[in-house]
């Protein structure tokens, strides 16, 4: 996975959120309410920035916003929000807003360790390139849950109807676990209350309009806030887009297609490529074979020998040095699982210990999970009984045989079942009036989401957007050569827009900026 912009599947693989800034670090200055979705307001607000704990070179600082939009007057949190000023003051341009994706990766994060060297230096130039971590994500009240309900979690993939309800149950004791570690604000940990928080900022930031640079999950942010303040937009830069208007068959068929098609591309540069470990060979079939291995309980963990894995290990791992394109470590990989002995000539696996259960009266421990509290409140997917999750399970696996699915949306829907039939921000078709041009990049074979995401949002906005293909394979676009990285300076810089029909060749080496 790249470690600059991690998007949705990090957030299932491992946590994504880091540490809460300290008080002293992070002085609170109170936002007057945002207005009602559809009026508008010029009132600024100013935040009282102090230098980072993490970096003294960027300023750090916080919002205080509605818990609920509806409720202006209630409850409040703490807005998390990170800037490096533009380095050449005479040239600024305004401010560039960024959100690396998710749900659950950290603008702040972003802002202060990354920025630097993920953007050019002309962009740093001429924008204060500001993050902020969205509601319920790392310093701005992160949702936390029990770490023992978090690891209880059923099979993914339930194979009869009392399967399907132990999920379900699952499923409905974590929402109220989180609910009550968190408090309100995980009942509104939706992006489009994330929009209403946006704006605030920009006022707060005593911007008129704000240019907007989005990736993977932080896309949606980025359309939806086009959707509904598109007037207070300069500009607004989409890599690896999202389409919020899929149901749930057409979300899981085409991202189980998007890996089907990173696994061939994968196949095809090994036949062509000699340094890949796996040159020369059926690569097909060593793969489908190591899986079949697994199955069987036969392919061990080479950093932990003692721990057996499953054949959706190997397939999420893969999955994610598809994102690089990492090939030659994937294929080193693959290779090293392949050649592993068969089990008659391996030690006998010791059996995993039982982590034992919180004494009742001890302190529970939690950690940070806002993945399901976000994505299940910006989708409808509630598959209602085993029949139809089954029926879903089928189309997904067709789509990717060699691949048994997509390793990071199958567990996405899977934990919205049992979860309640209202959802704050339901999928609808994008509608875009009053924004400026915007343009979004994204490669033909991303992994994640599938470039038939890109290309219906461009549909539906075909007036406001430009669609700009990357020809070739991996997640990140912005970085990934000349023609991507001018393409989004010119844009952001000097309101630029590529030429219809315009595309950019895959680059040559595997860059993952």
């Amino acid at each position: 996975m790249h470690p600059r912009i991690r998007g949705l599947t990090g957030v299932l693989a491992a946590g994504l959120l880091a540490g809460s800034l300290t008080g002293a670090s992070t002085p609170s200055v109170a936002a007057a309410p945002s207005d009602p979705l559809g009026t508008r307001s010029t009132k600024q607000q100013a935040i009282d920035w102090k230098p980072c704990p993490e970096d003294a070179t960027a300023e750090c600082g916080t919002l205080r916003l509605p818990v609920d939009w509806a409720r202006p007057s209630g409850e409040t949190f703490d807005l998390a929000v990170a800037r490096r000023k533009a380095t050449d003051p005479a040239r600024r341009i305004g401010v560039l807003l960024v959100n690396p994706g998710g749900p659950g990766a950290s603008g702040v994060d972003f802002a202060v360790d990354e920025a630097k060297s993920h953007f050019s230096p002309g962009i740093q130039e001429r924008f204060d390139i500001v993050g902020f971590d969205p509601r319920g994500v790392a310093r701005s009240h992160p949702v936390m849950c029990s770490t023992e309900l978090l690891r209880q979690q059923p099979s993914v993939y339930p194979r009869n109807q009392a399967e399907f309800d132990r999920l379900a149950d699952h499923n409905r004791a974590l929402r109220e676990d989180c609910r009550r570690h968190t408090g309100p604000l995980f009942d509104h940990a939706d992006s489009l209350s994330v929009v209403r928080d946006m704006d605030a900022l920009r006022r707060a930031l005593g911007e008129k309009k704000i240019n907007y640079f989005g990736h993977s999950y932080g896309t949606l942010i980025g359309e939806q806030y086009a959707e509904e303040y598109g007037d207070w937009i300069r500009s607004m830069a989409l890599t690896a887009n999202i389409d919020h208007s899929l149901g749930a068959r057409e979300f899981l068929v085409s991202s189980a297609a998007a890996a089907e098609d990173s696994f061939q591309e994968f196949v095809k540069w090994c036949d062509r490529t000699g340094s890949c470990a796996l040159h020369g060979r059926d690569v097909t079939a060593v793969w489908d074979g190591l899986l079949a291995r697994a199955d069987r309980g036969e392919i061990r963990d080479p950093g932990h020998p003692d721990r057996v894995l499953t054949a959706h290990e190997i397939t999420f791992n893969v999955f994610r040095m598809f994102y690089g394109p990492d090939r030659e470590e994937l294929a080193t990989y693959v290779a090293g699982l392949a050649a592993q002995e068969p089990p008659e000539r391996q030690r006998p696996v010791q059996p995993r210990q039982i982590r034992p259960s919180t004494p009742q009266g001890a302190d529970e421990q939690t950690e940070a999970e806002p993945f399901y509290a976000v994505f299940c409140q910006d989708w409808r997917f509630r598959a209602k009984d085993y029949p139809e999750y089954a029926t879903l399970t089928r189309a997904e696996m067709r789509a990717a045989p060699h691949m048994r699915g997509t390793p990071r949306v199958h567990p996405a829907v899977a934990g919205c079942i049992g979860w309640p039939d209202e959802v704050n921000n339901p999928q609808h078709r994008l509608r875009i009036t009053d924004a400026p041009r915007i343009l979004m990049l994204h490669a033909r074979h991303d992994p994640a989401n599938h470039f038939s995401w890109a290309a219906n949002v461009h549909r539906q906005t075909r007036g406001t957007t430009v669609l700009l293909p990357y020809e070739g394979a991996g997640h990140s676009v912005y970085g990934r050569s000349d023609c991507t990285r001018d393409a989004v300076d010119d844009y952001l810089t000097e309101l630029r827009i590529p030429s219809t029909g315009s595309s950019c060749a895959p680059a040559p080496t595997n860059t993952t900026n």
